[in-house]
This record gives C-alpha cells, structure tokens and sequence, in this order.
C-alpha cells in the first residue's frame, strides 16, 4: 500500500510535526508513505517539496490579500480565516499518481484550494482527512469558540467587520465546500474524540464519515532522561522546581499565557518559589509580566534539545482556551512530566485528573495555580510520572496509531472498488 500524505508545512506547526510523525510510523509498519508539502526544509528522501514555481507564493499573497479586502483592509483576524481559493493541483505529480491513498492534513495558506480538493475526488483515489482543527467542517475559521453556525450553516461570522452578513464571505465558502464534497465520500479523522464529536454536528459533514485516531509520538526519542544533566546542558538552576510554558508563539492569545501569570502570583508566595521554563517564539516578551524567575529559551526545532527541555522540568503547564490533542502535552508526559490544562477540547482525553496530571476548570486562573502546585508539593510525584509515561505507551505509540490508521485506509480503498 502507497500512502501520500498531504501537508503545507514539513516542519512547522503541530500539524506538520504530526504528519511527520505518522508517516514514520506508517514506514515502520511497512506502509510505504510519502509526504507532499509546499514548504520544505530537510533532504529527508520521503519528504517531497511542490515543484518549484513563483506561484508557490503567488498562491499565499492572493488568499492573504482576498481576506484582508474583506475584513475591510484591517489586519485583525487576517490569519484567523482561510478560503481556500487559490493553492496548487497536485494530481500530474508522480507521486499521486502511484498513491493508493491520498491522506489530506492541514492544507490551507495557498497548498490547495477547494477546486484542487475536488479535482482529487474526481480522480476517484480514496481520500483521507485528518482534521487538526476544525476548518474542514466550517466555512472559514480553524476555531469555533463559543459559535455554533456550523452547526446549521456558517454566516453572520464572527471573524467578520460587524459580525458579517446573512450572504457573507463565511456563507459563500460555506456554499462552495459544500459543492466541493457532493456526491464524494471522504474518510474524516478527527485528532481527539472531542473534534469528533464537534466534526458530527457540521451540517457541511452530514453524511460523511467520521472517526477519530489521537497523534502518534516516537517513545524511543521522547523518554524520561535525568534532569540534572538536562538543566546543565540548558543552562537552568539546579536547585529550583521549574514549570515549562511551551508555544509556538507564546504571545498568542489563545495559549492563555495571561492565566499562567495569573496562576503564578499564587506561587510567588511560597517560601522556595518555582521557576518558569518559556519555549517558543517571543519568549522574551513575556518574562517582565511573570512574578517567578523565568527563563526564556526562545524558538527551539532541534527535536533532542525539545527532549532535553521536558526532562529538565517538573511540570508542564498549556493553559490554551482551545485545543484538539497538543502534542506537547503527549511529549511531556512521554518524558514523565505530568501536564496541567483547562477542561477544554481534547486536552482532557490526554492528562488523567489527578492520575498523570491536573485538569483546572476552564479559564479559571485560580484552579490552574492550584493544580500546578498540588503536583510540585502536594501529591506522590514519582507515581503521576509513571502514570503519564504508561498513558503514551498505551495510547500514543506508533505501532497502535499505525495499526488504527491501517484499518482506515483498507476501509477507504474497500469503498472505493467494491462500492461498499
């Protein structure tokens, strides 16, 4: 079986790290699965770049410059929506043509565009869609929040001037993806059983099939190490509990670093006060908000470097106000750092309450500090960290995400040729 895997980034974002990740569990588990993507970085031979062309970027810059006519040429939200009204046919590439499976992840900013998406229905090959978020279920947005459109057909949009229209820019993208899907049959797999469930309520998915397989992680790379040495090799103290805040970019609003602080003014008055751990992009932008130590390691995409980050720390906190299945908490707790989050999205299928980490109450700043100091001073430690490494080798392995994809695809190719 010849699986393409389809992605805009190689590296970038948790979708790029998890099509990564599958791919090498597809290949280990003698799938042969190569991975298509607009931007790549590596010489890795399974990882193919599109053909080089100006419109590669052409296809970017004409998308941003469409929404940004809509939003009334205001850069909020600019990032927020995606139309998918440009990208790149990839059906003449070799590599499509000798796949048996076309498996779609994140595809938006200018990799394909919703005609390129029914061009690759109408070839007939089965067609897998893993879902990082929820865009392949609405109109425009990658994050719902408290909009429930969707449910019955996206308008009047939030991300929109004035909140949009009944016949608005949500509305017409709405309309074409519903055009684009007819009459087709893909295999959507949700990230987390929460996704799933959001993904069943679409009116725009009503009829397709839907399921969900959490991301896979290597536990050979991401393992528990020894701390001492980790926190020399990173420069952090040695004699102090430390707490990992980790983003791609950690300004952002939605990885709720402004409840973090919130939650470490409690922390701030204990008698030996814990230190703060900030990975990501514009780390340094946030150090003078936080009343603890902090210890900005900024950008960081060397993976054994990321390895050496989770062991030198006793706790891993993601206060997002939205999330599918991070994977940072899956790398955490691979390393036996157990993991504190909001009861939201899918964050609550990964960290057992009180068993391998903390589930504070959504948006609640005060259940979040109180969640991050019973695992540092409260709780039987060494238990929560075995707990956690026992949850990804049970659930997160790549041998069982393999195994659970392979049943799809056989499902998909089954549909296609006898007409199930």
């Amino acid at each position: 079986m010849k699986v393409l895997i389809v992605n805009t980034s190689e590296r970038t974002g948790g979708a790029a790290v998890a099509a990564n990740r599958l791919m090498k569990a597809l290949n280990n588990s003698g799938v042969k699965a190569k991975m298509l993507v607009r931007d790549k970085c590596s010489n890795n031979l399974t990882v193919v770049g599109l053909p080089k062309s100006p419109m590669k970027h052409w296809h970017f810059l004409w998308e941003r410059f469409v929404v940004f006519c809509h939003l009334h040429f205001n850069k909020h939200h600019l990032f927020e929506i995606d139309i998918a009204n440009t990208g790149s046919d990839i059906t003449q590439l070799r590599e499509f043509q000798e796949a048996d499976i076309i498996h779609l992840h994140w595809i938006n900013q200018g990799m394909l565009s919703l005609g390129n998406i029914h061009k690759i229905l109408q070839t007939g090959k089965p067609v897998v869609w893993t879902m990082h978020d929820i865009w392949p279920a609405t109109a425009i947005c990658h994050l719902t929040l408290n909009c429930r459109q969707f449910t019955t057909g996206c308008h009047n949009c939030y991300l929109l001037p004035n909140n949009g229209s009944n016949h608005d820019l949500a509305y017409k993208i709405w309309q074409r993806k519903k055009a684009m899907i007819k009459d087709e049959n893909i295999y959507y797999v949700a990230c987390s059983r929460w996704l799933e469930s959001e993904a069943k309520k679409s009116a725009l998915l009503y009829g397709q099939k839907i399921t969900s397989i959490p991301n896979c992680i290597d536990t050979h790379i991401y393992k528990k190490g020894n701390q001492q040495e980790a926190r020399q090799r990173l420069g952090l103290p040695a004699n102090k509990k430390l707490i990992l805040f980790a983003s791609q970019r950690v300004t952002n609003e939605n990885k709720g670093m402004s409840y973090l602080i919130e939650a470490c003014k409690q922390l701030a008055t204990d008698h030996e006060q814990p230190g703060v751990v900030i990975l990501g992009g514009h780390a340094e932008e946030v150090v003078n908000q936080l009343p603890l130590d902090s210890y900005p390691l900024g950008y960081v995409n060397d993976e054994h470097r990321i390895v050496d980050v989770y062991n030198a720390v006793d706790v891993f906190v993601l206060p997002s106000l939205s999330e599918n299945l991070p994977n940072t908490i899956m790398e955490a707790m691979a390393c036996g750092v157990p993991c504190v989050g909001f009861r939201v999205g899918g964050i609550p299928e990964e960290i057992d309450h009180k068993k391998n980490g903390y589930v504070a109450e959504y948006r609640n700043a005060e259940d979040l500090g109180r969640g991050i100091n019973w695992i540092l001073n409260e709780t039987d430690y060494e238990a929560l960290s075995k707990h956690a490494i026992h949850k990804v080798a049970q659930n997160y392995s790549q041998q069982s995400v393999a195994l659970k994809y392979l049943d799809i695809y056989q499902q998909a190719m089954a549909f296609k040729h006898y007409h199930l």
